[in-house]
């Protein structure tokens, strides 16, 4: 199985490139984004054009912190954060739950799981992420317990689930949220005002402390060239013109897959994704629909014996 982010991503977890890579690609996120949702179409496109020959990173910014207040009214945040989902569906059309059960109350089981996974195989790690996500935009059950995260995970193909548990409650992975958590904080003076046409131009945000973090997602590019910074939801020509500018040559063209194949490498697949992903003719006759509000989510048959949204249907 061949994952998202190829044989040149690393996870700053000691897990060493095969290659050696000039390109430094640094993808600052959060499970439970919406926004980084809805970029998901692009960046799975960006890191298969470039597998192998840059480093993906990725830094967990803690969107949902636990000094956050608690809200007064949790039915009514929630009747909120619902409408603000729909919202940046309608930009992103990804799908979207039908019923929100919450707000998430916290960013960080789910950030120390997709961090712990990261010890494991890249492919394993991209498919754990990609399952977190959709514990809230899917199921809308956002995974924001230890044990919620972990059950979310279940069944993921490659995984050992009693490492990932382990790894996900020890020090050392503790540590690298954190230090990902305070490097989303430094964010570089590009992105204090960024501007754009997009519906989030992704302007870094100011923290209670009186400083800024990065918006999500931003992806910051470092390589030969120097360094870009493309903040926010941007097309993918966006990144295109990036990756360019630090190292030109390096190819960027999306590839394009037959159905079946695109649903086996990335193990679930919305509409926007396999607009951009696939080529040929659509749905593959094994794959399993998961009806949302925001249009489906098309599961590889293999995913569906363990994905959560099966388990719920049966």
């Amino acid at each position: 199985m061949t994952g998202d982010s190829g044989i040149g991503s690393g996870s700053g977890l000691g897990v060493e490139a095969k290659v050696e890579v000039e390109v430094e690609v640094v993808e600052y996120t959060d499970p439970l984004c919406p926004w980084a949702w809805g970029s998901e179409p692009v960046f799975r496109a960006l890191r298969t054009a470039l597998d192998g020959r840059v480093r993906w990173r990725r830094a967990y910014c803690i969107l949902f912190d636990l000094d956050d207040d608690p809200a007064p009214d949790p039915a009514a945040e929630t009747a909120w954060y619902a409408r603000y989902v729909e919202d940046i569906g309608r930009h992103t059309r990804a799908p979207r739950a039908a019923r929100l059960s919450r707000v998430a109350a916290s960013s960080w089981p789910a950030s120390l799981v997709a961090k712990a996974a990261e010890l494991q195989a890249p492919d394993v790690a991209d498919r754990v992420l990609r399952r977190l996500r959709e514990t809230v935009f899917v199921l809308g059950e956002p995974a924001d317990t230890f044990e919620s995260a972990l059950d979310a995970v279940a069944g993921v193909p490659g995984l050992d689930a009693r490492r990932l548990a382990a790894d996900a409650a020890g020090t050392a992975v503790r540590d690298l949220v954190r230090a990902d958590h305070a490097e989303a904080r430094r964010p570089v003076p590009e992105v204090l005002s960024a501007q754009g046409d997009s519906p989030h131009p992704g302007a870094a945000r100011e923290t209670p402390d009186g400083g800024h973090r990065y918006a999500l997602p931003t992806l910051l590019l470092r390589g030969p060239g120097g360094r870009r910074v493309v903040p926010g939801w941007q097309p993918y020509e966006a990144y295109a013109t990036a990756v360019g500018a630090v190292r030109p040559g390096l190819p960027t063209a999306p590839q394009l897959l037959s159905g079946a194949a695109a649903l086996a490498r990335y193990g679930t697949l919305t509409e926007p994704e396999r607009a951009m992903l696939t080529r040929g003719a659509w749905p593959p006759p094994d794959a399993v629909r998961v009806a949302t509000a925001g249009g489906p989510l098309w599961l590889d048959p293999a995913e569906a014996t363990s994905h959560p949204a099966t388990r719920q249907a049966s």
